[in-house]
């Protein structure tokens, strides 16, 4: 019998070496295919004070962390506490019209806000991942409040911004299928839409820039700090935004997703308000030094609702999708401490449950 000698040993080490190194380049290639086929257009309007050509920018230059600060926040998690149910009461069907103003709590940041006999839909989101795939990524884990078949007529629908659990592309293309709605964006976001076939009755609009609904309702985009990205190519190459509704009840101001700058709010307080309800996102906070930048905590989503002066404020974006730390019932408990510490009522800043409504008076 031939006897192996110590030469063939290290080529055939070197062999597999090679051909492990292969299979990694060719993960790696296929990884960035699929995020360069995921990457959304990018947005090429003239430079302002929140776009450099290239990019959008926050006020002051907050930013989403990095690939490096993704990979210490992966290998240092320590997950808080969530369990996936079905076990939620649904609210009533909707009724088509509402004289005054009701505002529904689908969940995540799904709100159905009803104006005299206008029906809006913010962020609507159906599909049971907050994902490109059927597959991966952040699973509901709650269902919605209100079945989607359920649903008015939708008159319109508020975009905050292109991730996935804002920007639903099959919620989206069976409302404006079914309910031929006007679909209100920030910029760069319609051209997306474009290339799904979604491209009836698209309004683009800039930070503090207006439209009008068919219903003369007035809409107001206004500033977040945020990010944009659906791919490996398109991080803040589009806008992300809050948005002001005009009614003769009020304004009601949806801030979106956004993380904590005073000044922002305060000018938008200034220059928008005042409100006489606001939605605010109180998840997606821990750790601080990570999600810190571009999601607001339970705390200072209650010093948005004092900066913005709003009469009454309505919590979202928590208890439906796992996206970073804190456990599902974190949200809820850190606003309700909050609005304790500052002696504030329960009742002034409102977490409510799936499917539930709440009336307001003038």
């Amino acid at each position: 019998m031939k006897r192996e000698s110590k030469y063939d040993s290290f080529f055939y080490l070197l062999y597999l070496m090679w051909i492990a190194l292969f299979f990694i380049f060719i993960v790696i290639l296929g990884m960035q295919l699929i995020g360069y086929l995921l990457s959304t257009p990018r947005y090429g309007g003239p430079v302002s004070d929140h776009f450099n050509g290239k990019r959008f920018i926050n006020y002051g230059n907050a930013r989403a962390k990095g690939l490096s600060d993704v990979i210490r926040w992966m290998l240092n998690r320590k997950r808080g506490m969530w369990r996936e149910t079905q076990e939620v009461r649904l609210g009533r069907k909707p009724d088509q019209n509402v004289n005054g103003v009701r505002i529904t709590f689908i969940n995540h940041t799904t709100f159905l806000i009803q104006v005299d006999g206008i029906n809006i839909l913010t962020d609507p989101i159906w599909s049971k991942r907050a994902s490109p795939f059927e597959w991966i990524g952040p699973k509901r884990m709650r269902p919605p409040g209100i079945r989607f078949k359920d649903l008015p007529p939708i008159h319109a629908v508020l975009i905050s911004h292109n991730h996935y659990d804002h920007l639903d592309i099959t919620t989206l293309k069976k409302i404006a299928h079914i309910h031929h709605s006007e679909i209100i964006v920030p910029l760069g976001v319609q051209s997306f839409l474009e290339r799904r076939n979604i491209i009836d009755d698209v309004k683009e609009l800039d930070w503090w820039n207006s439209c009008v609904l068919k219903s003369q309702t007035p809409i107001e985009a206004v500033p977040a700090q945020h990010f944009s990205g659906r791919g490996s190519f398109d991080r803040d190459t589009s806008l992300w935004c809050g948005f002001v509704i005009t009614t003769r009840h009020g304004k009601i101001y949806f801030a979106g997703d956004t993380g904590y700058h005073p000044q922002t709010f305060k000018r938008i307080a200034s220059t928008s308000g005042p409100f006489r309800l606001s939605i605010i996102p109180i998840g997606a906070y821990k750790p601080a030094w990570f999600m810190g930048p571009i999601h607001c905590s339970p705390d200072e989503a209650v010093q948005i609702h004092l900066d913005v002066k709003s009469q009454q404020s309505i919590a979202s974006h928590f208890g439906t999708f796992a996206l970073a730390d804190e456990a599902q019932t974190d949200p809820v408990i850190d606003l309700k401490s909050e609005l304790k510490k500052r002696a504030l009522s329960d009742e002034s800043f409102l977490a409510l449950e799936e499917g539930q409504a709440y009336d307001f008076e003038h």
